[in-house]
């Protein structure tokens, strides 16, 4: 028997969707046209005005957004709102250091709260359960967004964040965590620690939420197996509200799009047309509702699949398939967007030519992060000290941009492998796919 948290909305019927969608579309896009000029210089210049725009038919018309867009227009640019209504931020990382910063109104979040309850209840979640988000909170949308769905569902809710393992298997323990919600990552190394622990027998854990990184069907299978609990997916977007863009039902075929939220088109990467259902290609989204911060036709980057075919949970909207993959050059590295332009940053404000590479691969279900950057000769030759303190530097400076560390090593000058002259950038030994 299936679970519904919005089950007027999530078993519509497609047309009423549709029809639902339209709606908002056109509203949505008379207010932005009205009231964010980068928006208007953007349908200006392609020569669409909202009276173009009659329902969901007439989406391919309006421009794309992108992450350069976001980076221009930032930090007030794309506001749709006035301040005083804004009631948070969430952030994310950039390309070059400048942040991704989304704004919300109370509705905004009310809105994405419902989303993550819909997640939630769809993998059995009550107010009889106790649900553990152990996803980074502060400006990281994980744990702000599964901590308001878990209140709305009626959970008692333990706001864990990440790290801390002894503390997180201790109240699992002890207050009888039914739901897990983190990247499957953690949940591998929780289930690791508890094995160790020898406590893996008293836990009660029976759904695990998990996103914010690839995985695979052998890694879900395998915390299944050490955790005794169904491992489900969830996606989202700092640009789009968070997490609950769209989620796994008890199915396990695919992620149901809140579509009454969030209209989801496939294009080629390179020709910018739209695909047919079922095709393999970029995924672009519209936030429907997002007052402060709405996003029209926003360029993702992330490859994957869209299915309109009927789901055995009753549910009507929409499933995307995992993230296959990116069309640009942006990696996921432990939760975090890493780009390696961030890294070419650094390095040139630290003083060192743009020489580097990028090894990724995963250990016991962990990311390893190791980057390696050829030294000048001038520093090839100078005193171990000197070349420890600008080891020190860099990795700081690192540590700043990307907010995670990697295990940094100068190398010797010239020593990276060049492939018809050209350094190979990154090295991803992971199998995420």
């Amino acid at each position: 028997m299936a679970n519904y948290y919005q089950k007027d909305i999530e078993t519509m019927s497609r047309d009423k969707l549709h029809e639902l969608q339209s709606e908002r579309l056109v509203a949505q896009v008379k207010r932005v046209y009205e009231s964010v000029p980068y928006y208007r210089d953007l349908m200006d210049k392609k020569g669409v005005k909202p009276s173009d725009i009659k329902g969901i038919e007439d989406l391919h018309k309006l421009p794309f957004l992108t992450k350069s867009d976001l980076r221009d227009a930032y930090p007030y640019g794309l506001l749709a709102k006035p301040l005083s209504e804004c009631v948070r931020i969430q952030s994310t990382s950039g390309t070059t250091g400048r942040r991704v910063v989304a704004f919300y109104t109370q509705h905004d979040i009310d809105l994405w709260e419902d989303c993550c309850a819909r997640a939630i209840v769809a993998v059995g979640g009550t107010n009889e359960d106790v649900c553990q988000v152990c996803y980074g909170y502060g400006l990281f949308t994980g744990g702000p967004g599964l901590n308001g769905g878990s209140h709305k569902v009626g959970c008692l809710t333990l706001p864990m964040s990440s790290g801390n393992t002894d503390r997180q298997l201790q109240f699992m323990e002890d207050l009888g965590a039914t739901i897990i919600c983190c990247t499957p990552s953690y949940a591998a190394y929780l289930a690791e620690s508890a094995i160790e622990k020898g406590i893996i027998g008293n836990l009660k854990l029976k759904a695990g939420i998990f996103g914010a990184e690839a995985w695979t069907e052998e890694m879900r299978h395998d915390i299944e197996q050490k955790l005794g609990l169904k491992a489900y997916d969830i996606y989202g977007l700092t640009e789009l509200s968070g997490p609950g863009v769209s989620f796994e039902c008890e199915a396990q075929a695919g992620m149901h799009v809140c579509e009454d939220h969030f209209i989801a088109e496939i294009i080629d990467p390179v020709t910018e047309e739209v695909l047919p259902m079922g095709s393999k290609g970029e995924l672009v989204f519209t936030a429907l509702t997002k007052e402060a911060f709405p996003m029209i036709r926003y360029r993702t980057r992330d490859i994957c699949v869209l299915n309109d075919e009927p789901c055995e949970c009753g549910r009507t909207h929409i499933r995307m398939s995992k993230p296959m993959g990116r069309s640009d050059d942006m990696l996921i590295i432990r939760g975090v967007n890493v780009f390696p332009s961030q890294i070419e940053t650094v390095l040139l404000n630290c003083g060192m030519p743009a020489n580097y590479q990028i090894v990724l691969d995963r250990v016991n279900n962990t990311d390893t992060f190791d980057v390696e950057v050829e030294m000048p000769s001038e520093l090839f030759s100078d005193t171990v000290a000197a070349i420890s303190k600008k080891e020190k530097e860099i990795l700081d400076a690192l540590k700043s941009m990307l907010g995670i560390s990697p295990k940094l090593k100068l190398v010797a000058p010239k020593s990276i492998v060049r492939s018809e002259g050209k350094a190979v950038r990154v090295i991803d030994k992971r199998k995420l796919f």
